[in-house]
């Protein structure tokens, strides 16, 4: 799960952008937005892993 991924310029400036409206999302706590984010991502992390596991033929 350890990746690091370098960003732009560009991409900086959307990224930080992104999560500005998402901490305004949250009335500007930035705690209960970051807490929020780590549950969305575990969930999506949940499902890729699922999608990725290996599927039993049926018969």
């Amino acid at each position: 799960m350890d990746h690091i991924v370098t960003l732009d310029s560009r991409q900086e400036a959307a990224l930080q952008a992104i999560a500005d409206k998402f901490i305004a999302q949250h009335k500007g706590d930035s705690v209960k937005a970051l807490n929020e984010m780590i549950v969305l991502n575990d969930h999506l992390q949940e499902r890729l892993d699922a999608l990725s596991a290996p599927r039993r033929a049926t018969r």
